[in-house]
């Protein structure tokens, strides 16, 4: 009785967890495409509804076959709809104020040695 229980719970899941995280990151990036067409966020958040449920009709889909096909569309879809120029935070690298924010420049010895020098020619 015991040596059932313990290889029904010993079952392999149907896909596994790099499978399950690659699903939540094209989720992730539906959601950030949608947000570089979106200026208001009621607006986009009537988008990610609409994205969530697209994605909610094929959890259930269990055929790996079918799967890789909607995934492969879902990527293909993807690509297709990427802005041409996404939104970049400000503070973010290639934002707006980025190179005011930058750290202070540190020297090596050597470089600081040399710069005293040029200083006092």
């Amino acid at each position: 009785m015991f040596a059932t229980a313990a290889k029904l719970s010993s079952a392999q899941p149907a896909f596994s967890e790099l499978h399950k995280k690659y699903v939540m990151n094209l989720y992730r990036r539906f959601l950030r495409d949608s947000l570089n067409w979106h200026i208001r966020r009621d607006a986009w958040r009537l988008d990610a509804i609409r994205i969530r449920t697209e994605f909610e009709q094929h959890r259930h889909v269990r055929n790996p076959r079918e799967l890789a096909n909607i995934l492969n569309q879902a990527e293909a879809r993807l690509e297709s709809r990427q802005h041409p120029d996404p939104y970049k935070p400000p503070t973010y690298v290639g934002g707006t104020k980025w190179e005011r924010n930058l750290p202070p420049r540190l020297f090596t010895d050597e470089q600081k040695t040399e710069s005293l020098k040029d200083q006092n020619v």
